[in-house]
Order: C-alpha cells, then structure tokens, then sequence
C-alpha cells in the first residue's frame, strides 16, 4: 500500500495475524515506535511486526479497542474502490451460485475482506451497513463499487448499529444512491415478506436464519408452532405455509407484530398466525398458567450475552428461556433453540438446554445442528464470524 504511514507491533504481538487473523488490538502496537496517537480515524496503514517485516495492509482507528483491520495481504493492492470492486465481485460470485434468486447478505465483512461493511441484497435494493472508521472514510467507494457492479435501484445507508460508538462514529440512516421505497419485499422458501430497510433489526431481515428455516419447514405440518421473538414472522410465516396447523408469534414489538399479521396476509396464511405482544419470558409463564400446550417452539432471541463479562447473567437468562419453552411442550415435541451471542460456544448452548431439560423433568434428542446461512460464511482464522448456532431437538418425556 504505497505512501501509508507504518503501524510497528510490539515483540511477539504478531502470532494472531501470522495465522490469519485481521484485527490488531491496541495493547499489540509497539506504541514507542508509532504511537497511536499520530494516526487519525480510519486512516490507511502498513501493518508490520517488531522486526519490520510486513504483515498486510488496512487501516486504523486509534480511538478503538480494535485499533487496526488488515484487508490485503497483498503489498501491491491499495485500500481503495478499485479493491472495494473486486471484493463485490468475488463476493457475488458466491452468492449466485448459492441462491437461485437475488435475497441474500452479499457483504460480511472480515469473511468477505471487507472489515467493517456488511450490504445485504433485497432484490433491487441494497442496505449497507458501516462499523468502523475505516470503511466510514471509503463510504462513497463502497457505494461506488456497489452502483458499478449491482446497478441497484437503491442503496440506503443503515448506519444505525449502536456498534458505531466503539469506533466514535455517528449513528445515522440515509439514502445513498437512487430510490428505495418503504417497504420492499423479498423471497426466501414460498413465501414472501414486506420489511423496511429505513428501520426496524439489522438491515430490516434475518438472512443468517435462512438455512436453518428452511429445514424447520419440514417439522411443522399439521402440528401446533410457538415463535418466540418472532421479529416480522419469518419463522411463523414459513410454518404456515409449510401446514402448521396454527401458529403463535410473541413478539414484545408491537410494530413488529404488525409485520407478522401484514406477511402472514400477504402469503394468505392469516388465518393459521396469531400473535401475542409481551416479554418473552411473561408471555411463556402465562401461557403455561394458562396450560396451554405447543407440538413445536421456537426460540430465536436477541444476543443475550454481547460482551463477555455478560456471561454468566446471558447463560442463565437462555436456561430459563429454553425450560419455559419446555414447559410447553407436549409429550412428543420439538424445539428449536437458536442463539446469536458469539460469547456463548456451541457446546455451551447445548450444555445449557439439556440443564433447562434436566429442571423440566425431560429427555432430548438432537436431530439437528445448525448455524449461520452460508451467505455468512465464516473466515477460519476469526472466531468472531462463525457466531450464529441453532439446536433442532425432539423432546420427550423423563422416563
């Protein structure tokens, strides 16, 4: 990255990046050398270890826990639009040979080697969103590169994520290029959904749950589904059309329940979806009080661990979230049980549902593992990415 200013690690501070990692933590910078305070936000950077030798090429937020971000390993390539184009393009290349129709996460970041970008596609319009200071200062180049390679109709500008204030960034929405309306629609399975791309979770949909969806579908026919922070429906909508014989969204968003009802009657399944608006765990224990009783539930909550000293407080919240859904089952049921805190391990997931089912007086059989959609793939030598794990279990009787 010819005329970037050098960012020295200190000794032995280059083990992680060595085997491939892209992050650089501020207590890793030999700050003697080149100290942090030098550098302004999101400016382009050589990274290099103690004795010199060059490392990558990113940029740097001295204001960060996460001070740097490598996105070439290539002395030749600069970090601007012309590598931004490139990396669209390796990205849609996989996209397209994974989904037959233009409804996917295009961008993810450190597994797309573009840190801090996440453009997720909704047919002619695409939502971005920006998290560090890096891509803030190439904002127009992602635009740019995603206009010349797309040619969208719209591109709005979700940088509303309250991750932006670790890197000092202001939290904004805005329209970038061309139209995009209220509300779009867009396909996963056989149905369709109307979301806002303006407002709303994330860029407006959950595409890291498709997979998962599409082989719950298959569990449901003629069998009686409790959502569980159901967002806009995407589980309860699905279940219906795959013949669920009823199905309840609880949802403690009033506007987001509105969804449900709009794309319940959008794919005419609105007479098989109800919803309930509550808290999910006061929801659950009047349902119970009201002995009421599900063949399937899914539970699809919100991080409840999203920094690592939230541990123990996040664990024993999923304990008591998955034993309320236990107590609703029937004899013979299913649960779905997902979670999206990167802090809690796969093992550790499980682990705590078959706690909830030993306090439940229940058995389980796992049918199922399942993760992240493939439009989020994951980058080997970054944890960070592979975040999302779900559990398919038939649950039984203690016998």
């Amino acid at each position: 990255m010819t005329g970037a200013e050098i960012l020295r690690l200190g000794k032995d501070q280059d083990r992680r990046l060595r085997a491939g990692h892209v992050w650089v933590y501020s207590n890793e910078v030999d700050t003697a050398q080149t100290p942090l305070k030098a550098f302004t936000p999101g400016q382009a950077v050589q990274i290099e270890n103690a004795q010199g030798k060059w490392l990558g090429s990113g940029y740097v937020n001295p204001a960060s826990l996460i001070c740097a971000r490598i996105v070439s390993r290539d002395r030749a390539v600069a970090f601007d639009g012309s590598l931004l184009v490139h990396r669209v393009k390796v990205a849609l290349s996989l996209r397209e040979r994974l989904y037959a129709r233009p409804f996917y996460r295009l961008l993810f970041g450190e597994a797309d080697g573009v840190p801090g970008l996440v453009v997720d596609r909704y047919g002619d319009y695409l939502a971005v969103q920006v998290t560090t200071a890096g891509m803030e200062v190439l904002r127009d180049e992602v635009v740019a590169a995603l206009v010349k390679v797309l040619k969208p109709r719209g591109v709005v500008l979700r940088n509303d994520s309250s991750i932006r204030e670790l890197e000092g960034l202001d939290r904004y929405v805005e329209l970038a290029h061309g139209e995009v309306p209220t509300w779009v629609d867009l396909e996963e399975g056989d149905s369709r959904f109307r979301v806002s791309l303006y407002e709303g979770q994330k860029t407006g949909w959950f595409y890291d749950q498709s997979a998962n969806r599409d082989a719950f579908v298959h569990h449901v026919a003629g069998r009686r589904v409790l959502d569980v922070c159901s967002y806009v429906g995407a589980w309860s909508v699905r279940a219906a059309m795959a013949g669920a014989g009823s199905v309840t969204a609880v949802d403690v968003s009033s506007a987001a329940l509105a969804q449900v009802n709009e794309n319940a009657a959008l794919n005419r399944v609105e007479g098989q979806v109800a919803t309930l608006r509550g808290d999910a765990f006061d929801v659950m224990r009047d349902l119970r009080a009201d002995r009421e009783q599900f063949d399937v539930v899914v539970l699809d909550p919100p991080a409840f661990i999203k920094r690592r000293k939230d541990q123990k407080e996040g664990m024993l919240a999923y304990r008591r979230l998955n034993e309320a859904a236990l107590r609703l089952l029937g004899r013979d049921g299913l649960l779905v049980t997902a979670s999206c805190s990167f802090h809690m391990h796969r093992d550790e997931l499980l682990r705590t549902v078959q706690q909830a089912a030993r306090h439940s007086d229940r058995s389980l059989q796992l049918l199922q593992y399942g993760q992240q959609s493939p439009d989020h793939p994951i980058h080997p030598a970054v944890p960070e990415t592979a975040y999302l794990k779900a559990y398919t279990l038939r649950c039984l009787p203690t016998l």
